[in-house]
């Protein structure tokens, strides 16, 4: 199946009842990927413009909320005043520095992770989330963390990650070259 017919069956996909109810045969909560070619990222990006603008949510009973993770990074540094040590760390100390001193800013690894619980503050009852921007946030997150990290607290709504590679069901591929780590837990969002 081609990638505009996986997107033309997004919307029936994400408006079913028993995907709006969120769990599985075992009661297991539903994390989803939809991946597509790194270089059909913006044909991705329009058609979840369109969706989002498709959603009503008072009539389709639920709303679509978008969190761009490149989007929520650079939020959090422009709220900490960090911007413009990020751009001296660089220049002084390396990107590796830079990647770190970020990571542990975000606490990516902590219980206390500022991306996750950005998501989780901010998706009200009756949504469907829109994990995107993987790929320009890379290498500061990782988008298997991501999904980890947040399959732990957020299980009242259905995830779906827009994801720029590839996934077997059981390994995430950045950009087709790049090992972003295992995940098992999520299911195709459209086969």
């Amino acid at each position: 199946m081609d990638l505009g017919e996986r997107l033309d069956k997004i919307w029936d996909r994400i408006s079913d009842e028993d995907f709006l109810a969120n769990k599985g045969v075992a009661n297991e909560v539903r994390y989803y990927v939809f991946d597509y070619e790194p270089c059909d990222e913006l044909v991705v990006r329009e058609k979840i413009k369109a969706l989002e603008k498709q959603n009503n949510k008072d009539a389709d009973g639920f709303q679509i909320v978008e969190f761009d993770l490149y989007k929520i990074i650079i939020g959090i540094l422009e709220e900490r005043g960090y911007i413009d040590k990020c751009i001296k760390f660089e220049e002084t100390k390396g990107q590796d520095y830079l990647y770190n001193a970020v990571g542990k800013l975000l606490r990516l690894t902590n219980d206390d992770n500022l991306i996750v619980n950005h998501i989780v503050n901010n998706t009200p009852d009756k949504s469907v989330v829109f994990l995107t921007g993987v790929g320009k946030a890379f290498p500061f997150v990782r988008s298997h963390n991501v999904l980890n990290n947040l399959h732990q607290v957020l299980d009242k709504v259905p995830v779906v990650m827009f994801y720029p590679g590839r996934w077997n069901g059981q390994t995430l591929e950045l950009f087709g070259t790049i090992n972003d780590g295992n995940y098992y837990r999520a299911f195709p969002l459209v086969d």
